[in-house]
């Protein structure tokens, strides 16, 4: 697929008040884009908005018509929407025999269902003007799966999928779709896990960083950092004895299992409300 560039161009980012999404903004602001977010909790988006000097409103990706909504007032006030970030997601971890039935559906509305959502809605205006650009903020948990995040990997390896097919089916149309996977980043995901052997907690402006460079060049997907690419799309290859053997030697069939008090403050915000 073709680069874009960036100068002038209306570019929507979801979950955009904390961590990737408000580095992604502040990224696609810098690189001359126009730049509106969207995110449940309406005051920090528009904080954020204010702060970065771009739209920011309140958005619930699990409403199609809430989306639809946004979609519209952004096109009202910036004109037409060219590039959609899909971000908005929780985490939740721990075993899945004790995760109860609200957090799972509550991550699936958000992380899967939510991009379907957005993409939709997004797609729909861009296939009727011959050209967009959709990405989805994935995880290296879309590839790699893990003990303790069994609901989480099966969201991301949804959006992989989703996001391969949507741009298969509309590309004809001029609609393109891209697939960022950040590994472990240093945003309240993380907080009360400990980080692994290879798993060192990625700064959220790398990430932003990955997804203008994938809009610049055209890039089918950008895996963060860059050097787990290779080892993160041969997982699903591995004997199932080596794969357990890899991430019982990195620490990574523990490291979601447990966590300490510092996740507490996090779990209660997703359980409640607002997605990151």
């Amino acid at each position: 697929m073709k680069g874009i560039d960036l100068t002038g161009r209306v570019a929507v980012i979801t979950g955009g008040a904390r961590g990737i999404g408000r580095a992604t903004a502040e990224s696609l602001r810098d690189a001359g884009a126009k730049v509106a977010i969207g995110d449940i909790d309406t005051v920090h988006a528009e904080h954020t908005g204010k702060k970065l000097g771009i739209y920011g409103g309140y958005l619930d990706v699990t409403d199609p018509y809430t989306v639809a909504g946004f979609h519209g007032t952004v096109e009202e006030r910036l004109g037409p929407v060219e590039i959609w970030i899909n971000n908005a997601g929780i985490m939740p971890v721990g075993p899945i025999l004790d995760q109860d039935d609200a957090i799972i559906a509550r991550a699936v509305q958000i992380n899967l269902l939510g991009v379907i959502n957005g993409s939709r809605v997004a797609a729909r205006a861009m296939a009727a003007r011959g050209h967009g650009r959709i990405v989805n903020i994935a995880s290296v948990a879309g590839r790699v799966p893990a003990p303790g995040m069994a609901v989480y990997n099966g969201t991301k390896f949804g959006i992989v999928g989703f996001g391969e097919a949507l741009d298969a089916e509309l590309a004809a149309r001029g609609v393109r779709v891209s697939t960022v996977f950040p590994s472990f980043a240093a945003t309240e995901l993380i907080d009360g896990l400990q980080s692994t052997r290879g798993m060192e907690p990625v700064p959220p402006q790398e990430i932003a960083a990955a997804v203008v460079s994938v809009l610049r060049r055209g890039h089918r997907s950008a895996v963060v950092p860059a050097q787990l690419g290779l080892t993160t799309a041969a997982w699903i290859h591995l004997p199932r004895p080596v794969a357990r053997w890899l991430s019982h030697r990195t620490g990574m069939d523990q490291v979601f299992l447990t966590a300490d008090d510092r996740r507490r403050s996090y779990d209660s915000r997703i359980h409640k409300g607002p997605a990151t």
